[in-house]
């Protein structure tokens, strides 16, 4: 029976993209990486995290420090991030019936505490913890031992390859989102629990574990 949910944030909570690309091609003459168009950026969405770094040509020494910007300057977009259409309603929904929410994110907690302030969610989840971009499982992991979580109680939702991976590593289920970076077809090849397109499914999706 599943007792909590944890979410990945951009992406999946939240719709940054637009902004995380503005920021990214704002970086990346500094960093000595390409920049990418909007038209770029779908046929990365079909690329895992590895292959991205090298199609971008970022230097893995630089990557921490590029990660690190980007959530300073993320921080200041804070007041434009938007939740996608249904997300708020789905997630209020899941707390009235009782399973602990939480989030797992690369982005800083700040950011995400800010996100959530404005859109009038900051008492909506139990906790909330910020991971290296390919750290996640660790993250979990530790998450687990701590709270001595049974991992056949948790489930994760992502939009992400990397967040399919993640939850694997963990041995906790995995719903991937189809509406965040990567693309449906790359999400389904990595053969999560379920994949889905609309927020609400979420709903039904955990209603039949119960």
């Amino acid at each position: 029976m599943t007792k909590v949910i944890i979410f990945d944030f951009d992406g999946t909570l939240a719709d940054t993209i637009d902004i995380l690309l503005r920021i990214t091609n704002r970086l990346s003459a500094e960093f000595g990486f390409k920049s990418a168009t909007k038209e770029e950026l779908a046929q990365l969405s079909n690329l895992n995290s590895w292959q991205i770094l090298q199609y971008s040509g970022i230097s893995l020494f630089k990557f921490p420090l590029l990660i690190r910007r980007l959530k300073a300057e993320l921080h200041t977009e804070v007041p434009n991030i938007q939740l996608f259409p249904g997300i708020k309603e789905v997630l209020l929904e899941l707390k009235k019936r009782g399973f602990q929410l939480g989030i797992i994110t690369s982005n800083s907690r700040q950011n995400v505490l800010g996100a959530l302030e404005k859109n009038g969610l900051q008492d909506t989840f139990t906790f909330i913890y910020s991971g290296s971009t390919f750290g996640k499982h660790k993250v979990i992991n530790k998450w687990l031992k701590i709270d001595n979580i049974n991992p056949e109680q948790v489930v994760y939702v992502g939009d992400e390859i990397r967040d399919i991976d993640a939850a694997k590593k963990t041995g906790i289920k995995v719903i991937a989102v189809g509406w965040g970076f990567n693309s449906p077809q790359a999400l389904a090849a990595q053969n999560p629990n379920f994949l889905i397109e609309r927020p609400q499914e979420l709903i039904e999706i955990i209603n039949s574990w119960h």
